[in-house]
């Protein structure tokens, strides 16, 4: 059930588009329980497969013919909902395809569905959707990280190869580590991001989630790329990543924070870490100790400047011009109606915060100060990478927590991004891939992190790791074959 595989049994004739299709969207049904998926397109998806099956042919060489794919409730699609899972787009249909829909379709992919996420990327446990959250194939009373919950959830289940998420702060990697995935955060600007529905303009990014390193490569290689419909898209050589993947990390230089690990990190995490880093020097990479100076004020920066575009972004959800309307006698009325009752807790939570921290007599005490930290950090990691090439840690500091064990306590749920938020402020690529797992059998993720636009490096790393071990191979209970 990987994407390699199945473009290749595809492209030999081993089976079809439709049979791959047809089995990836009966998995679906049969783990309803997961709640995975926010809609799933039976009808579109077995459409295009027959098509593809039709035209096999003149597609022997897309890069993913067949390949059913799963897409964060948060990118637009032509001919789906597109809800980002928040009731104030509840029934939204798109008019057009986000760039990284329209370049999966023309490598022929096929799109399943739209799997379910936090309430516009506002979350690290997917408990935050309007429409019910998702659990963790591993342990269904876990959560399954978040905010890309639902794609994750779907690769580690068996249910598609394949799924896109969104990062906004560790949406893709923590979930991907709590999973027992694969989650790929690219660099901000090498993935465009025209159709993604924004929640910080300067910390999103969309990437793959996969069940390999190869398969994250592979995607890599088609939605990456220079896009003039997105102006913060970067127009940069794209290498091939799947060429990339030599399996050889002798003389690859990797730091470690060694500072940030002594406090809060669950000793599971602190074994399974030190046990990869180990790994890689008996591969033959260099391992040395790095200072980040201000990375114990990552989080509190995150979130100051994460809700502050947050509050901006979605003013434009008014009932008027965009999202559902709520009748009133009067149009202030109608904005608190349409608001209060299309936005959940979590989304008014960071509004809220946001707008505090852009008023007028607050703005230079918070906002621009946090703008003035990001940039020391981002400094931090360029005088890291004089020394190093990449920079491992714990994806998080825990495995998956219990459901609804943090929903009561927003300061300890945020605390779960200690070691993803980073990269999306200095604006870095980052992996997660497993590296072991809890006593209670929960997986256990290792991040690394690259110089801008070198995802080449860091996806030669984690595949290179992945070949020295085998906790990629792991299959969860709730896991269908």
């Amino acid at each position: 059930m990987n994407a390699a595989g199945i473009r290749e049994g595809i492209a030999q004739g081993k089976t079809s588009a439709v049979e791959v299709c047809r089995r990836s969207l009966d998995r679906i049904d049969a783990a309803a329980a997961l709640h995975a998926f926010q809609h799933v397109d039976r009808d579109g998806a077995l459409a295009r497969a027959t098509d593809l099956d039709a035209r096999r042919q003149e597609l022997t060489r897309a890069p993913l013919a067949g390949v059913p794919i799963a897409l964060k409730d948060n990118m637009c699609t032509t001919g789906a909902p597109t809800t980002a899972c928040s009731r104030i787009l509840e029934g939204y249909r798109p008019p057009y395809d986000a760039t990284v829909v329209r370049r999966l379709r023309d490598a022929g992919a096929v799109i399943v569905g739209k799997t379910v996420c936090d309430e516009f990327a506002m979350g690290s446990s997917t408990e935050n959707s309007a429409f019910g959250g998702t659990k963790n194939p591993w342990a269904l009373d876990r959560i399954p990280g978040g905010s890309s919950g639902g794609s994750a959830a779907a690769v580690a289940a068996g249910l598609v190869p394949i799924a896109l998420g969104s990062d906004t702060g560790g949406s893709i990697r923590q979930p991907a580590a709590l999973c027992g995935v694969v989650g790929l955060k690219p660099t901000y600007g090498r993935v465009s991001r025209y159709g993604l529905i924004a929640f910080a303009s300067s910390l999103d990014q969309i990437g793959p989630l996969s069940q390999t390193v190869r398969d994250a490569a592979l995607v890599m290689n088609v939605i990456a790329g220079h896009d003039p419909l997105d102006a913060t898209s970067v127009d940069v050589d794209k290498p091939d990543y799947v060429a990339a993947l030599t399996g050889d990390v002798r003389g690859l230089r990797i730091g470690v924070p060694r500072h940030l690990l002594r406090d809060g990190v669950e000793a599971d995490v602190t074994a399974a870490f030190d046990r990869a880093i180990d790994t890689f020097r008996g591969a033959g990479a260099i391992v040395a100790d790095v200072e980040l100076p201000h990375a114990s004020l990552a989080i509190p920066v995150y979130y100051l400047i994460a809700t502050a575009e947050a509050s901006s972004n979605l003013a434009r959800y008014d009932g008027v011009r965009y999202g559902r309307r709520a009748p009133a006698d009067t149009l202030t009325g109608m904005y608190e109606r349409s608001r209060g009752r299309g936005f959940g807790p979590e989304v008014k939570r960071r509004i809220m915060l946001g707008t505090y921290v852009l008023s007028a007599g607050y703005y230079d005490a918070y906002y621009l100060k946090a703008q003035q930290v990001r940039t020391l950090i981002r400094r931090d990691y360029d005088r890291a990478f004089d020394r190093v090439d990449l920079v491992a840690m714990p994806t998080s500091p825990t495995p998956a927590f219990p459901l609804g064990e943090r929903v009561a306590d927003p300061l300890s749920m945020y605390l779960a991004d200690v070691f993803t938020v980073a990269a999306n402020l200095a604006g870095l690529p980052g992996i997660s891939v497993t590296c072991g797992f809890s006593a209670a059998r929960l997986p256990i993720g290792l991040q690394l992190m690259g110089r801008a636009f070198d995802e080449s490096t860091v996806l030669r790393a984690a595949d290179a790791y992945e070949r020295e071990t085998a906790w990629s191979r792991e299959r969860p209970p709730h896991y269908w074959s």
